[in-house]
C-alpha cells in the first residue's frame, strides 16, 4: 500500500490498519472503536477518571504519558519545535501548527453563524460561544460559569491556590502558564512589543500600550 517498512510484524499489523480502517477494539462504556488496544486504553480513563501518570516537579497527574511529557516542558522551559519562517520555539506541534498560519493566512475554521473565519479551532469555538452566550462550564465551588473549559480551569486555581507554572530560573510559581511567561522577562529581558512610530520595545502589553498613547495624545 505505502511499502513503509516495520522491524516487527506486530508493528506491521497495527499500521495496516490504518489503511483498512479496522477498529477491531470497542470502548464497553461508549462503543467507540479503535484501531489499537493502546488507544482504547488511554480513552477509557476519560470515563473512569484514572490519571496514572505524576508531574515529579508540580505533582499534576494526567491520564496519558504524552499529556505529562507536554505538561513537563512548562518547567523546563523545553521548546523543541521551531517555525521555518521565523525561527520562533514551540513545546508542542499544535501550537506551531497554528503559529505557522499567521505567516500562510490559513484560515480552516469556519462559523456557522457568521462565516467568519479563524487559524485555530479554539478561536472558533471561543466565538461562537461569545456570539450564543452559552457558558457550559460550571465552577463546582462558587456556581460561576464560563464559556470555556480552560477559563474554567484556571478559574479553578483561585480556589485551590494551586500554582502548577513554575520559572526554571528564580523557582517563584504561578496559576496560569501565560502569567509565568510575562514574569520570565524579567530575567530574559525579551521586548516583544514594537513601537510602529519610534521602534521603542517593551516586555509588557500594558507598557507598550500606555507608551503608544504619548503619540497619539
Amino acid at each position: 500500500m505505502c511499502k513503509r517498512t516495520f522491524s516487527t510484524s506486530s508493528s506491521l499489523n497495527v499500521h495496516g490498519k490504518t489503511h483498512t480502517g479496522e477498529k477491531p477494539f470497542k470502548c464497553n462504556i461508549c462503543s467507540q472503536t479503535f484501531s489499537q488496544s493502546a488507544t482504547l486504553k488511554n480513552h477509557t480513563r476519560k470515563h473512569t477518571g484514572e490519571k496514572p501518570f505524576r508531574c515529579g516537579i508540580c505533582n499534576l497527574t494526567f491520564s496519558q504519558s504524552t499529556t505529562l511529557k507536554v505538561h513537563s516542558r512548562t518547567h523546563t522551559g523545553e521548546k523543541p519545535f521551531k517555525c521555518d519562517i521565523c525561527s520562533k520555539t514551540f513545546s508542542q506541534s499544535a501550537a506551531l501548527k497554528v503559529h505557522t498560519r499567521k505567516h500562510t493566512g490559513e484560515k480552516p475554521f469556519k462559523s456557522g453563524i457568521c462565516n467568519r473565519t479563524f487559524s485555530c479551532a479554539s478561536h472558533l469555538k471561543y466565538h461562537t460561544t461569545t456570539r450564543t452566550g452559552d457558558k457550559p462550564f460550571r465552577c463546582d465551588i462558587c456556581s460561576q460559569t464560563f464559556s470555556q473549559s480552560t477559563t474554567l480551569k484556571a478559574h479553578t486555581r483561585t480556589h485551590t491556590g494551586e500554582k502548577p507554572f513554575k520559572c526554571d530560573i528564580c523557582g517563584a510559581a504561578f496559576s496560569q502558564s501565560f502569567s509565568l511567561t510575562v514574569y520570565k522577562r524579567k530575567h530574559t529581558k525579551e521586548m516583544p512589543f514594537k513601537c510602529g512610530i519610534c521602534n521603542r520595545t517593551f516586555s509588557y502589553a500594558t507598557h507598550f500600550r500606555y507608551h503608544t498613547m504619548t503619540h497619539t495624545g
